[in-house]
């Protein structure tokens, strides 16, 4: 039996890393606070350091300025830490307020507070990292609600009849949503005129009757994982995404198909997609084990051709290497 080949971009990159933490207040938005926890690459303090991350560490000016990585504190703390910033990138880690309450208005509130971020890291960053960030090159990558986040910033929009109708059928809908996914989906349906409100006309007001894209140009790749909220979308608002998507899923999620995963691969509109499935693993079992690494290994393939214009890392996320490994299924996984 051929030996598989490895993940070489889940082993750390060759920069140490520096952290630097400070909040930003969106006044715009009644005094809403953030917290940023930023990750870039840094210059070895001393020998007996290794590779740890020294928080405010001198930048490493070799490569600067860096390309930026946004993401949610789950994804940043169970996912990735200091491994992208290891790689020539910088990560901005964001805390939004009410990231443990049931998912409700933050479906806008989020994406909005990743805008905001990225705004304030490309006009104001902290005074230490002055000429190390390179905002106009910048994805988005997160997990579950971070990769719902990832997806709203893709371009894609927010399609109001498509998903008012889905959550009036979904009672009847066969097979039959389990409870807490009917609750998940549908109970902001119930609100729906004072989320409108709460969001605004801004982004309300159109002429075709989708919302408008909670996106900036500075972002030019985004990674959804285990991304859910097809139904917020609906297949015009998918088919708005306009730059790449990569999306890694678990074939075990709930649901998989034909509402999530499968839904969104299928009617995303961007031309350069792609989607691994991980085969056998569940919504949880994705950040256990092996799989974190290989979601290392993908983001660091992905942004780097997209960022940082490594052609040769485009080999590392193609179907070519997916299909090496029988656990990995490069598109919708057929039979979970």
């Amino acid at each position: 039996t051929q030996e598989p080949v490895s993940f070489p971009f889940s082993e750390p990159g060759p920069y140490y890393v520096g952290m630097w933490e400070y909040p930003i207040v969106d006044e715009s938005r009644n005094d809403r606070q953030l917290q940023l926890t930023i990750w870039y690459p840094a210059l070895k303090r001393s020998d007996d350091e290794g590779g740890a991350t020294t928080f405010k560490a001198e930048p490493d000016l070799s490569g600067a300025p860096y390309p930026l990585i946004l993401t949610e504190m789950d994804s940043a703390s169970y996912i990735f830490r200091s491994h992208l910033a290891s790689f020539g990138f910088v990560m901005a880690e964001i805390e939004v307020p009410g990231y443990f309450d049931k998912w409700d208005f933050q479906t806008a509130d989020w994406p909005l507070d990743f805008l905001f971020a990225l705004d304030q890291i490309a006009s104001n960053p902290p005074s230490g990292l002055v000429g190390v960030i390179d905002a106009t090159h910048t994805g988005v990558v997160g997990y579950s609600f971070g990769g719902q986040i990832s997806l709203a910033l893709s371009g894609a929009r927010i399609d109001p009849g498509y998903y008012l109708s889905f959550c009036e059928q979904m009672p009847t809908m066969q097979p039959a949503y389990e409870a807490w996914y009917s609750s998940l989906a549908c109970d902001l349906a119930k609100k729906w005129d004072a989320f409108a409100v709460h969001v605004g006309d801004e982004i309300t007001t159109s002429d075709d009757g989708l919302w408008q894209p909670m996106t900036d140009e500075r972002i030019r790749a985004v990674m959804p994982m285990g991304a859910d909220g097809a139904w917020l979308f609906g297949e015009q608002g998918l088919a708005a995404a306009d730059r790449p998507v990569l999306l890694i899923q678990a074939a075990k999620d709930s649901p998989y198909q034909p509402t999530e995963a499968a839904f969104i691969f299928e009617h995303i509109g961007t031309p350069e997609r792609a989607m691994i499935s991980f085969i056998g693993k569940s919504h949880i079992g994705m950040l256990e084990g092996g799989s974190k690494d290989r979601m290392q290994h993908f983001a660091t393939a992905f942004f780097g051709y997209h960022l940082q214009g490594r052609e040769d890392y485009a080999d590392f996320f193609s179907e070519e290497f997916v299909s090496q490994f029988d656990d990995l299924y490069w598109g919708v996984y057929p039979k979970e």
